[in-house]
């Protein structure tokens, strides 16, 4: 059990029988009354937002979820397919499970794995991966305004924006947190 003492940002909780991510929360010690926790939670089977306020002293559930590192095999009309590198144990995720994190997923990068009640639920991405534009519009001489962008298409499917100088064919390192461009790979 947690005690709301322990509460913080990014913390797995167990809440009405169900998986909650805090999101965001403050402890609060007003003048008269009882302290408390504000938090905003959520969950992570279905991406319910919750805001809750916790007494303070309130315990709440332990979730059994861990961690794996996994390798991402291949995606087919089933799902996209993981194994963990140690037992070669393999797991399957349907895209909609997976969310807006499927867009950075490629084939042979390493990723965490997170599995909640031996049943896996989501997938932590690393922070930047490096990906090849597969369309993108021309960049035309003389083009140089500042901070000029145009959209590109990506060989996951993500579409990024790219500065004008960026071409066609090239490798892209991209923050899976954010969707934004970082810079080019191999210049």
């Amino acid at each position: 059990m947690y005690d709301t003492n322990e509460f913080r940002k990014g913390m797995r909780i167990e809440y009405e029988n169900a998986l909650w991510q805090i999101v965001d929360c403050q402890h609060v010690k007003p003048g008269k009354g009882v302290a408390f926790v504000k938090t905003r939670m959520k969950n992570m089977m279905d991406g319910r937002v919750l805001d809750t306020n916790f007494r303070a002293g309130d315990k709440v559930g332990r979730p059994d979820v861990r961690e794996v590192t996994m390798q991402v095999l291949y995606k087919d009309p089933e799902g996209w397919h993981f194994m963990e590198t140690i037992s070669f144990e393999q797991v399957i995720m349907t895209e909609e499970s997976l969310g807006d994190t499927a867009q950075w997923l490629q084939e042979n990068i390493t990723v965490d794995v997170v599995l909640y009640n031996e049943r896996p639920i989501g997938v932590d991405l690393p922070n930047f991966v490096e990906l090849k534009i597969t369309y993108c519009e021309p960049g035309f001489r003389g083009d140089t305004a500042t901070g000029s962008t145009k959209p590109a298409t990506l060989e996951t499917g993500a579409i990024v924006k790219v500065p004008l100088f960026v071409e066609e064919g090239e490798v892209i390192k991209v923050d899976t947190r954010t969707g934004d461009y970082v810079s080019r790979v191999g210049r």
